[in-house]
């Protein structure tokens, strides 16, 4: 057990309320894991404090409540053993010391009573080991039983107990192995490695809401490729995610080669981490090629293809998302139609720009075509200089076309200068097919630049169109 003073982390006044309250109640208290593992490794502060005491932290924490200035509801689940408190802008988890043994086929654990060190050993990594106490005749002493602090310095993820047992027992936590590794850009213990490889079958008593959590965490990083490399070279991708396994490799027929789809996905997905937080526009990013797998197919004449690969992607969106138990909401259609649209300016950039072509994508970009234009220009992903200045400015290209058409057409969040109530009332119609034929009429003339957006050049229209199919105006 390593012993070293780290008062300073205890600045804040909170943690002496707890001292206080642990004392009245003669348990001992000490905060432990992500709280100790941050401060060490100077991340900001952290809204998360975790305390563990010996005994009842339930107790501990209705106290703690009483003493905290103003007031404080404390949760209570009493299933885990645990309860919480918000304070001010900070959430803290008391619970009492424990040891666990777990069954085969469940990752809930057989919980007992137990000493600190039986709490250290059940934790997941080292790093998320360390203690420091709250006890007034140690108070802000670190307590490191397995050279966490040696970890943090090696940066390295490695568990308390043997690897293997670690995560037979709670499979989940490969998945956070994966997780830290990519968030702190940590390396994965070698022998921890090699366990989450042999017991990568186990993931599949973990429910898709845990997973889909860690993949959140993992986008959300500023590389995320680390970790989607890691959860490929362990192979919990394949159980997790085989639409992107499936991008893997690279097939040569006749001296025509493609490029792997797979690590081209997680370059786009690190580029596209560069300039947004937006997670769903990073999932876009993630998904965006997963049509290419089931619709490649090679061409004597013109190599390889992937025709239509964006509309079987988006397709597969839904399916992937419903699976994993993501939100089938605007979120989930946000990035089908980001996957969907993913080759449009691409194409454009490539053929001159008519203000048509730029009306069209604003016109089915809607408020997402800056999202759209962002991923594109992630996408971009060629080694060579020329190509990649070439294809960079015809991105701004575009930008600049779309700025100025939409500016002169206002077709973002298009509404029709001409409602069908009123080409109805013109022409004194029910509700019929007619009133779609002249809106759709009126949609097309102003995306292909015939008339300008407006409310006469749409009437005149609307009543030359009437006139074409017989109608006569009130």
């Amino acid at each position: 057990m390593t012993y070293r003073q780290h008062e300073e982390a205890l600045n804040n006044p909170v943690f002496s309320i707890i001292s206080d309250a642990a004392r009245e109640l003669s348990l001992d208290s000490y905060v432990i894991g992500g709280f100790v593992r941050d401060y060490l490794l100077q991340r900001g502060t952290p809204k998360d404090i975790d305390i563990v005491a010996i005994g009842s932290g339930i107790e501990l924490a209705k106290l703690v409540a009483k003493k905290l200035p103003g007031s404080s509801e404390v949760s209570i689940f009493k299933n885990f053993g645990t309860a919480m408190i918000k304070f001010k802008d900070t959430e803290i988890e008391f619970v009492g010391a424990r040891k666990e043994s777990y069954h085969r086929d469940s990752r809930k654990p057989v919980v007992e009573n137990g000493s600190l060190e039986d709490d250290q050993k059940r934790r997941d990594f080292t790093i998320n080991a360390l203690a420091i106490s709250l006890n007034p005749e140690d108070y802000g002493q670190l307590l490191d039983p397995f050279d966490g602090i040696g970890d943090l310095k090696r940066q390295l993820i490695r568990t308390p107990l043997d690897p293997s047992i670690t995560y037979s027992d709670d499979p989940l936590r490969m998945m956070r192995a994966i997780r830290f590794a990519t968030q702190l850009n940590f390396i994965i213990h070698p022998e921890s490695l090699q366990a989450i490889l042999d017991n990568k079958e186990r993931i599949k008593i973990i429910s898709n809401e845990r997973i889909v959590d860690e993949l959140h965490k993992i986008l959300a990083s500023s590389k995320p490729s680390i970790g989607f490399a890691l959860l490929h070279e362990t192979g919990l991708l394949s159980y997790i995610m085989p639409e992107l396994v499936a991008l893997q490799g690279i097939e040569e027929i006749e001296g025509q080669r493609h490029k792997d789809n797979f690590w081209h996905t997680l370059e786009v997905v690190d580029n596209i981490s560069k300039n947004t937080d937006n997670v769903w526009l990073r999932w876009a990013a993630l998904l965006h090629d997963i049509g290419k797998a089931p619709t490649k197919k090679f061409d004597k004449k013109i190599g390889w293809t992937f025709h239509a690969h964006e509309f079987v992607g988006s397709k597969m969106v839904y399916k992937l998302f419903k699976r994993l138990r993501l939100p089938l909401n605007e979120k989930m259609k946000f990035v089908q139609k980001m996957v969907l649209m993913s080759s449009r300016p691409i194409v454009l950039s490539e053929d001159f720009v008519t203000d048509s072509a730029v009306r069209r994508l604003i016109f089915d970009a809607g408020e997402h075509v800056e999202d759209l234009m962002t991923l594109c220009e992630a996408d971009i992903t060629t080694k060579n200089p020329k190509k990649q200045k070439r294809y960079r400015n015809n991105f701004k290209i575009v930008r600049q076309k779309i700025e100025e058409v939409e500016e002169r057409d206002h077709i973002r969040n298009f509404q029709p200068p001409i409602s069908g109530e009123e080409i109805m009332k013109t022409f004194n119609l029910r509700p019929s097919k007619e009133i779609g034929m002249i809106k759709e009429a009126i949609k097309e003339a102003i995306l292909e630049g015939d008339i300008p957006n407006e409310y006469n050049a749409a009437y005149t229209l609307m009543l030359q169109k009437g006139k074409e199919m017989g109608l006569k105006a009130e």
